[in-house]
């Protein structure tokens, strides 16, 4: 990993100050032991976990103030993952998932550098055997509609640990997946709405085709 340039910065949630080291950019990559590879992750999705994306942006705001008390939520390749170190800030009951494996060495760093207790970690791909994950009552993600595929595994994943009354909240970029998504989990007994981000006069980069979507049941 002594090949990878790495950046530190600071998101500002109003008087809240949430610290990160992030990849670079895009390009870095170091995957000696192939273990990435084996995974099927190839050098050019291997970063994707490590940076800052509008869509995550949208969902760590979103989290700043959402009713949390007495749900245990789970966050969904959760990546960098500023919205559980949002959560982690609030002491939510906040578990982090990601297929990655560089996301959990990320992810503890982060939390020392907040000066937060270590958020609980499952390195799970959304394929995978069942898992004893357990259930949630929050279940979120951002840009997780990557590619076509992924709307049956990931709603199959999120009925798996969806508690009976639950509530699913996604923010897409637009990638064109999410259509396919909503009748899937409609069919496992969510409802569904749709809307654009109020506020995203935070975001550096456009955001045109964003969507925020909530899955209730």
């Amino acid at each position: 990993m002594s090949t990878l340039r790495v950046r530190y910065q600071t998101m500002e949630f109003g008087n809240t100050d949430i610290h990160l080291r992030t990849l670079r950019d895009n390009q870095e990559f170091s995957d000696d032991e192939q273990i990435a590879e084996n995974l099927g992750i190839s050098s050019a999705t291997w970063p994707l976990f490590g940076i800052v994306w509008p869509s995550g942006e949208v969902l760590a705001h979103l989290m700043m103030d959402y009713a949390i008390e007495g749900k245990r939520i789970l966050e969904l390749g959760c990546g960098i993952a500023l919205s559980s170190h949002v959560l982690n800030h609030r002491h939510a009951d906040i578990t982090a998932t990601d297929y990655h494996p560089e996301t959990q060495n990320f992810l503890n760093m982060n939390s020392a550098l907040n000066q937060q207790n270590i958020i609980p970690y499952t390195r799970i791909g959304w394929a995978d055997e069942k898992s004893d994950l357990g259930e949630f009552d929050l279940i979120i993600g951002s840009d997780v509609l990557y590619e076509r595929g992924h709307a049956e595994m990931l709603s199959e994943f999120i009925n798996q640990h969806a508690k009976a009354q639950c509530e699913v909240i996604l923010v897409d970029p637009g990638r064109g997946h999410h259509a396919r998504f909503s009748k899937l989990m409609v069919k496992l007994g969510f409802s569904h709405t749709q809307i654009r981000p109020l506020d995203i006069s935070y975001l550096r980069l456009p955001f045109p085709k964003g969507h925020v979507l909530t899955y209730k049941r």
